[in-house]
């Protein structure tokens, strides 16, 4: 039923903290290629990782266009509007 873990039973693939040459290497692959199948980008990129590790690394930290730091005054309101219509939906 459905698709088996990308790295089950995988002992060899890396867990822990990404380093900043990890990073690097998955940057200047997704810059180059694009992500395709995140189940074969390791490989492709020469990642000692799993693709769902790959996948959640770049989609929460290194994307360069994720916003960081805190929202401004406009986007506070829209924040507080919203909530204020929609709930917690």
């Amino acid at each position: 039923m459905g698709r088996s873990p990308c790295c089950d039973g995988e002992a060899r693939v890396k867990k822990g903290p990404w380093t900043t040459e990890e990073d690097k290497l998955l940057v200047n692959y997704i810059q180059e290629k694009g992500h395709g199948s995140w189940r074969r980008l390791p490989k492709l990129a020469g990642l000692n990782r799993c693709g769902k590790s790959c996948r959640l690394r770049w989609t929460n930290y290194l994307r360069p266009d994720i916003k960081r730091g805190r929202f401004t005054d406009d986007e506070e309101k829209l924040i507080i509007h919203l909530h204020s219509l929609l709930g917690n939906k």
